[in-house]
């Protein structure tokens, strides 16, 4: 009897990690979410997981991973998380641990490039040659889709630390990044907006003024996304964004930073279809490893 391919697929998050064995969104076959411990315990939980759950057809693991990361296939490190500020991740090996330990392949890119690959499989990228997905929650990522391929490029793209013109008089806060200060994860990440307002964000109410800068953080970096790389559609997803006053913001604070300069009617009229959540939710980044396990094996 000839068994249909499964796929394996992790979301390997600085603050959880989420295994899955499927084939897509309606077809979760087992799941199981554990804290990121240090890299051996996370590790050895991910293995525990497949080799509990291992049929034998199962074709390949994918994996999205929290950075910044080697995706070089030539590089001595590929595979690896390399100069993470998360103590005790940095130059770990995960393929290879992996592979190891399963003796399956791996595909191997960023959480935020997966996220957008699950999107551009099943979610709100499915007609989009050129698409970017922005995640804002403990950090800021963005990962890009070009030609109808992931951007990788001299490493890959690290959008949340994108330069953004901050006024001192409206907003004195420095930042919190410590490479950078007032990027746009130091101004705009769930610690920055602790940070600035002492009060965590999903405590702030809805009328706060903190919404109204945030959106303006975001705003302007979506302009100066939209310039870049001409998206037709920009996916947000992450747990500032669940706050439902979010979006309405950010699409009219893009128009403002962009000021009538590009000329669209997803822009200037619908960018309720330009601006949008992931159409998979919480479970995009899961789901995007199994579409990378997918491409992995060949079976897209």
């Amino acid at each position: 009897m000839t068994h249909a391919p499964l796929y394996g697929g992790i979301e390997a998050g600085g603050t959880k990690w989420v295994c899955a064995i499927g084939t897509g969104p309606d077809d979760i076959r087992a799941e199981v979410r554990f804290p990121t411990t240090t890299p051996a315990e996370t590790l050895a939980n991910a293995i525990a997981f497949f080799r509990a759950h291992e049929p034998e057809h199962l074709a390949a693991i994918g994996v999205g991973s929290f950075g910044p990361v080697d995706l070089n296939p030539a590089s001595p490190s590929y595979g690896s998380i390399t100069t993470t500020p998360k103590p005790g991740w940095a130059h770990t090996d995960v393929v290879r641990t992996l592979h190891q330990a399963l003796g399956r392949p791996i595909g191997f890119d960023t959480d935020v490039n997966v996220a957008l690959l699950g999107e551009r499989q099943w979610g709100a990228a499915r007609d989009c040659d050129v698409a970017v997905y922005i995640t804002v929650g403990t950090g800021i990522g963005g990962g890009a889709v070009v030609g109808g391929k992931l951007v990788h490029g001299l490493i890959h793209p690290e959008m949340g630390h994108m330069r953004l013109v901050r006024d001192p008089a409206r907003d004195p806060f420095p930042g919190i990044c410590p490479y950078h200060s007032d990027c746009l994860e130091g101004l705009a990440c769930g610690p920055a907006l602790k940070a600035r307002w002492q009060t965590p964000a999903e405590e702030l109410p809805a009328d706060h003024p903190a919404w109204e800068l945030e959106a303006d953080y975001l705003g302007q970096a979506l302009a100066n996304l939209l310039c870049i790389l001409s998206p037709e559609r920009i996916i947000i997803g992450g747990g500032v964004m669940s706050q439902p006053q979010m979006f309405p913001l950010v699409r009219a604070a893009t128009q403002r930073w962009l000021n009538g300069y590009l000329q669209h009617p997803h822009i200037l009229d619908h960018p309720d279809r330009l601006i949008v959540p992931p159409a998979l939710g919480q479970r995009a980044g899961v789901l995007g490893a199994i579409a990378l396990a997918m491409h992995t094996a060949g079976g897209v």
